[in-house]
Formats: structure tokens, C-alpha cells, sequence
């Protein structure tokens, strides 16, 4: 008999609905044409990788040193990570030593690597809606609970309601920016009230929960938007981050931990987030992707096609009259469900389905009431969904 809990979570409605979405989008192009179907449904980035992420595949390739293929530290090569460290270094504005790293299986595999080393049962991770979906199962699958908290009317974080969430309990706070699905940056000036409430908290009970920075989009910006870093700001601080949207390779599963040299238990953390990485089956790092990544981690990629496309799925829902949240990097429009449906965003999504429309329901981020758009995708589907979306409204 399989696990009780694991089969009432793949049996729940709402339980890999962007997975779902996407599988049925590939049923309905081959029922009407791929260019009959508008699939928005998947984050799936679809930029070539740089030349010179090609280059280094091409290099690693060729390579017949004798254990090229073999185990390393399940930390990762000393060379990868030393390059990961250069990376950090310049997004963070801080000396990061090598040491601090840890290579991961993608940004997920860094996360559950850093919960599991993070959480006791019971702790408490608080995190920002909307937000991408999996952080439930991150969560919970190593004793924590999660405790959604409300952003800002613009969706920028909210220090007021994260204070009134904080306890005992609380072992971190979990932010993604850009966010997946808004596409919103945190400012500056929320990072250091987010550090303020969080300063005051730990003065008073001896705890200082971590910030958890899941950055995977950070390159991804528009209009000039920088990402504010937040080791210079705070000590219990920790990046997680990969290359899956950066560099066009999210099928590769390459990423990596990286703590804050301030924190006073950082040597204590990188060694619980190694043996992590050892415990859950990770071992390591994929070998290869590893050595691709040292040579091409700097790779020059332009990103103004995703700020392109931006511009035009947002003049096809003001076409159709639809409401939205303004995208300041990623690759994700959050549009309001319209009036008359009640804020159910699972109704209007099928709804969306009779024009062949496929898009993620806004309640599997925290944000009932909305749905996602991932606009990276053919500049075709975006321009020829303008009609269908039209009628979707108005019909």
C-alpha cells in the first residue's frame, strides 16, 4: 500500500495542475494543430543556450581524462565551486569563499537540500504569496510547515505581515525574486525592512530566522531593474539558486547552495547542507553540467526577446480587457480573473480551455482570484491568441 499522505496529495485537484496543463496542451496540438493551441502554461524557457555554453558542452564532451565521469566531493568540483563563488560574489557585493558553496540538483534539490539542513519538526518557514507552487512539498517534506503571508497590493513584500507571522517557530523566510508567477522585484528599501522586523524578532527571542533567496530568474530583468542583494544586510542569509533560466537549461538540473559567509554557523550549515545533499540521494551534482557551468557561468545572454514578448501578451489582455500585474523580470504576466466569476480562477481557467487557452490557476501560487501566463514561448502563440482570448471575454 502506497503512502496515505503522498496519494491524497496526487489525488488533490490542485497537485501538479501546471503539469497537468501542460500534457493536455500536447493532447490538444495533436488534436488541432500546434498552431491552433496557445500553451501558456509551462515555465519552460525557450532562448537557445549561449554559444558559449555550447562551446564548453562540446570541450566536456571530449574529455577522456581517466574518472572524468567519476564521483567528487558531494560538495561539487573545487573549481565549479570557486566559479559559483566569483558569481556570488559580484550579485552579492561580498567576499564569498569557495567553501561557502554547495552544488546542487537545480534549485530544487538546493532548496530541500537547505530545508533539510534548516528545519526541526515543527519549524515554521514563512513565505510571501503568491509563490511557486512546490514550496509546499519543500517544505513539508523535511517536518516544516508553511505559513503564507500577504504582499502588497502590487505584490511587493509586506514587513508588517511577516512580523505578525513570526514566533518561536520560525525557522526562515523563503523569497523569490524575480517572483514566479508576479515577475515583481523586491526593492532595496523592502529587503531592509524585511531585515528589520527580522533583527527585532531575534533580539527578542535569541532566534534569527534565515532569509532564503531563491534567485533562479535573477538575470532576468527588465527596464534596468537590478535584484537587491542581501548578504551585506543580513548575516542568517542563503542563496539558492541554477542555470535553468538564465542559461536555457532547466532539463540539465544544475544549481547551487551558497551561505553567507557573516553567519556565525556558516561553517555548521555548508557541512549539514553537504551531508543534505549526501542523505537525500543527491550524492552530487551532475558531473558534467558541473564542469559545463565553470566554463560558461559568465555567458552573455539577451534577454530583451523575453521583455519583447512581455510587451506584447500585455497589449493582447488589455485587447481583451483583462487586468494584470506589470512584470518586472521573469517571464510570467499574473492577470486578474475578470468580474462575474467569482474569483475562481480554476472556473475561468477551463473556461479558457474551450478557445484552446491553457494557463495556471493563480490558488496554486497563493493567489486565488488570478492566473499565470508563462510568455516564453513563440512569438506566434502570443500574437495569435489575441483573438481567442478576445472571445473567451466577450462571447
Amino acid at each position: 500500500m502506497i503512502s496515505q499522505k503522498v496519494k491524497q496529495l496526487v489525488e488533490s485537484p490542485s497537485s501538479g495542475v501546471i503539469r497537468k496543463m501542460f500534457e493536455e496542451g500536447a493532447v490538444l496540438k495533436a488534436k488541432y494543430g500546434a498552431d491552433k493551441v496557445y500553451d501558456f502554461s509551462l515555465g519552460n524557457p525557450d532562448l537557445d543556450p549561449p554559444a558559449k555554453v555550447i562551446n564548453a558542452i562540446k570541450e566536456v564532451t571530449a574529455e577522456e581524462s581517466h574518472l572524468c565521469h567519476g564521483y567528487m566531493p558531494n560538495a561539487g568540483y573545487p573549481e565549479t565551486r570557486k566559479a559559483m563563488a566569483k558569481k556570488t560574489s559580484l550579485e552579492q557585493g561580498v567576499e564569498i569563499p569557495f567553501e561557502n558553496i554547495i552544488m546542487a540538483v537545480g534549485a530544487a534539490g538546493a532548496l530541500n537540500v537547505t530545508m533539510k539542513a534548516l528545519l526541526n519538526d515543527g519549524d515554521e518557514v514563512i513565505v510571501p504569496c503568491p509563490y511557486f507552487t512546490e514550496y509546499d512539498h519543500y517544505i513539508h517534506n523535511h517536518g516544516g510547515e508553511i505559513v503564507r503571508v500577504k504582499t502588497k497590493e502590487d505584490f511587493g513584500l509586506d514587513a508588517g505581515t511577516i512580523k505578525a507571522a513570526l514566533n518561536e517557530h520560525t525557522a526562515a523566510v523563503l523569497i523569490n525574486s524575480p517572483n514566479n508567477p508576479t515577475g515583481r522585484i523586491y526593492t532595496d528599501a523592502e529587503i531592509l525592512s524585511l531585515v528589520e522586523v527580522l533583527n527585532e524578532h531575534g533580539k527578542k527571542t535569541g532566534r534569527y530566522p534565515y532569509i532564503i533567496c531563491d534567485e533562479p530568474y535573477r538575470a532576468i530583468t527588465y527596464g534596468g531593474k537590478k535584484v537587491a542583494g542581501v548578504f551585506a544586510k543580513y548575516e542568517n542569509a542563503v542563496v539558492v539558486t541554477s542555470f535553468a533560466k538564465n542559461l536555457s537549461l532547466p532539463g540539465e538540473r544544475i544549481g547551487y547552495v551558497c551561505v553567507n559567509p557573516a553567519c556565525k554557523e556558516a561553517k555548521d550549515l555548508v557541512a549539514a547542507c553537504i551531508f543534505a545533499t549526501r542523505i537525500l540521494g543527491y550524492v552530487n551534482a551532475p558531473a558534467f553540467f558541473q564542469k559545463v557551468i565553470t566554463k560558461s557561468w559568465d555567458a552573455e545572454c539577451d534577454f530583451s526577446l523575453y521583455e519583447k514578448r512581455c510587451k506584447e501578451i500585455c497589449q493582447v489582455m488589455d485587447y481583451a480587457g483583462l487586468k494584470y500585474s506589470v512584470p518586472e523580470g521573469a517571464f510570467y504576466l499574473f492577470v486578474k480573473v475578470p468580474e462575474g466569476w467569482d474569483d475562481d480562477d480554476m472556473a475561468f481557467i477551463n473556461h479558457l480551455k474551450k478557445y484552446n487557452i491553457l494557463c495556471a490557476p493563480g490558488s496554486g501560487f497563493g493567489g486565488k482570484g488570478w492566473f499565470r501566463i508563462a510568455y516564453c514561448v513563440a512569438e506566434s502563440t502570443i500574437l495569435n491568441s489575441k483573438e481567442a482570448f478576445y472571445k473567451a471575454m466577450h462571447e
